[in-house]
């Protein structure tokens, strides 16, 4: 990308892994209207798609400095059982609000590091999540695993329950950043997991890469790119590291002078993504690749390529649980977060109150700006007539990324151009009108780029 757009271009802004965005959230649902909105969105969507969960595990037994995640650090592993029953309970409020069956499309162990607990606390979470369900046909059973705890017995035990897909953190492979950011893994220990896993019969791999951590640099993502390809992955999540060490402290292990300058770090993009293209993989969407016939990239073909608070998915389920303490909900007309202490978080439950503290209820025009971005982030196209608002402002913006080449605007479609992708973020800040209206000391966002 030309360097003078690069600096033009990175700017802060949401990641909209949902609209809108988690700091614009205004209109907060109360216990029981929350409720009302999961009731519809179950009723509405349960056995035409299904629904999907995500379990936030949130505890590891030494912190990455890069992370953004909520975590809680410990080795005392007497905390596997009490969260585990608070999941569960936090599940039965919900089931007890349905009619029918919960029909099962995805499900997702996320962190934290899922695989800190043990296999067989893992089992009874997973038997216990599934209990009185249904799974679909094509239903989707992933967890994220570190390679320094996922054992054989992790990856037996959760194949043994339906799981087909495990994420593996890798981030970098340079010894000197994996120093810095406290991750520490060897390519012998992430082989051993690959090896496990393909053994075991695991269909879909993937490997979370990140680009701009402080120390990392040209010969990093060749060495990176190197070994994971040697690896070949199913797909990959190649992320931009986010420095906020305002929200996350342990970011100050290290200063910003130890970060890649922002045309360097776009360069390590640009290299990383050469050298996963020429390997055979193909972008989808924003930050992930994937092989050719891989889910992922099957969907992105197919059109049914989907954006939620998991990332992307290969299909559309409008209701998307999240359990666990900080985890959101997504009942598509409303969304809900989870309390962001555990304490808090296990005392709400043993009171049998869902543990949700903030949220937002999505008024006509936020449906319609939704889909408008789901279009732009899954498809990099969208039509504007749809849009009866801020259109002056709205034409504006569009019209400078259109001179600058970004999007091509015919009519009220929008395309975004392919070299315009790594801009994506800004051409849905365009079309935002919660961006057009925050002035001097709005939310504090990530830059786009």
């Amino acid at each position: 990308m030309d360097p003078v757009l690069l600096r033009k271009y990175n700017v802060p802004g949401p990641r909209y892994t949902s609209y809108p965005a988690v700091p614009h959230w205004t209109d907060a649902p109360s216990r029981n209207t929350w409720e009302d909105h999961v009731t519809v969105a179950f009723d509405r969507s349960n056995a035409a798609q299904g629904i999907s969960l995500y379990i936030h595990l949130p505890y590891c037994d030494s912190l990455c400095t890069y992370c953004g995640c909520t975590t809680r650090i410990t080795v005392n592993h007497g905390v596997e059982g009490p969260y585990i029953n608070a999941v569960l309970n936090e599940w039965r409020l919900y089931k007890d609000l349905f009619k029918g069956v919960p029909r099962i499309r995805e499900l997702h162990l996320g962190g934290g590091t899922p695989t800190f607990f043990s296999p067989q606390q893992l089992a009874r979470l997973v038997n216990g999540l599934l209990e009185g369900c249904e799974l679909t046909p094509d239903a989707e059973l992933s967890f994220e695993g570190h390679p320094r705890s996922t054992s054989k017995e992790h990856l037996l035990t959760l194949h043994d329950l339906g799981f087909r897909r495990v994420s593996i953190g890798i981030q970098d492979f340079d010894p000197r950043v994996q120093v810095v950011i406290n991750r520490v893994q060897p390519f012998a220990e992430v082989q051993r997991v690959f090896d496990d896993a393909r053994q075991i019969g695991y269909g879909s791999i993937n490997a979370d890469l990140i680009y701009g951590l402080p120390l990392q640099t040209e010969r990093s993502i060749r060495l990176t790119m190197g070994r994971t390809l040697a690896l070949r992955p199913d797909r990959i999540a190649f992320y931009s590291y986010a420095h906020v060490p305002w929200i996350k402290p342990g970011q100050r292990r290290y200063t910003e002078a130890d970060l890649p300058a922002e045309a360097k770090k776009r360069a390590l993009y640009e290299l990383g993504r050469a050298l996963l293209e020429e390997a055979g993989y193909e972008e989808v969407g924003m930050d992930h690749f994937a092989l050719p016939g891989e889910a992922l990239h099957t969907s992105m073909r197919n059109g049914t390529l989907h954006r939620n608070f998991m990332g992307y998915t290969p299909v559309r389920t409008e209701l998307l649980l999240g359990l666990g303490v900080s985890s959101i909900s997504d009942a598509w007309t409303a969304y809900a977060q989870n309390l962001k202490v555990v304490e808090d978080y296990l005392n709400s439950l043993g009171r049998n109150e869902l543990p949700i503290f903030r949220g937002h209820v999505l008024s006509e025009q936020d449906l319609v700006v939704r889909e408008l971005i789901l279009d732009l982030m899954c498809r990099s196209t969208t039509d504007l007539k749809r849009l009866g608002w801020d259109r002056d402002r709205v034409k504006q913006e569009l019209a400078a990324l259109a001179s600058d080449g970004i999007v091509i605007l015919e009519g009220t479609n929008v395309r975004i151009t392919d070299e315009g992708h790594p801009c994506v973020r800004n051409v849905c800040m365009a079309i935002d009108p919660r961006m057009g209206q925050q002035g001097r000391g709005g939310p504090v966002f990530s830059r786009t780029i």
